[in-house]
């Protein structure tokens, strides 16, 4: 059978919305490569370097830059963030299904990217929570932000989901079992298109002469 080139599932939403549990639990069952982003704020507790996040000073993060090492970077609730090219394109080289957990800043300029492999991986979904009394709820449950900073991130997630029509795929949250369900059907989906097969014969050569 022929090999199938590696899918890029690029996932966004506002915080509190379960997209990163989504993308971590998909990594986790070794449905796809996590890719994990860099970023230039101090870890929670709890986080763990470089299986959470990079964390780099800005001055690193800048060097980076520079680099051009970055598939992706924005400035997100006032520190930048980025993907690195190496957490994506050697998987996908390899038939690999890689995982992005990004803003709408950075899914733009992954839509943008004229790298034909970035081009025939890319699907991307926007996972959107059920109200906004449910996000705040959802913010609010976690423990770990202060009023201040869980105001903030209800104004940046309005502003985030005003952006939902761009993509490809919507996923309105409900449990977190139905919202794995559907995320993984549509993984499982996007598998099945022919057009990510390798090696598939012309139309030329399949016909036979009379």
């Amino acid at each position: 059978m022929p090999a199938r080139t590696g899918i890029l599932l690029v996932v966004s939403g506002p915080s509190g919305s379960g997209k990163t549990t989504l993308c971590r639990r998909l990594a986790a069952d070794r449905e796809a490569h996590y890719s994990i982003s860099c970023c230039t704020r101090q870890p929670r507790p709890g986080e763990i370097a470089d299986q959470d996040y990079h964390f780099l000073s800005r001055e690193a993060f800048a060097a980076r830059v520079a680099a051009g090492d970055f598939l992706e970077h924005a400035l997100v609730h006032g520190n930048q963030y980025g993907t690195l090219r190496s957490e994506v394109l050697g998987f996908l080289d390899a038939g690999t299904d890689v995982v992005m957990d990004i803003d709408v800043q950075g899914a733009a300029q992954v839509r943008a990217c004229t790298n034909p492999a970035i081009q025939r991986a890319l699907v991307d979904l926007f996972v959107m929570p059920p109200s906004d009394e449910e996000l705040r709820a959802r913010l609010t449950g976690r423990g770990t932000d202060s009023p201040d900073t869980i105001a903030l991130r209800m104004t940046n997630a309005i502003g985030e989901m005003r952006h939902w029509p761009s993509y490809t795929y919507r996923l309105l949250s409900a449990t977190h079992e139905e919202d794995y369900a559907r995320f993984k059907a549509l993984l499982t989906a996007e598998r099945l298109r022919v057009s990510r097969l390798n090696g598939l014969p012309s139309p030329a050569a399949e016909i036979t002469p009379a």
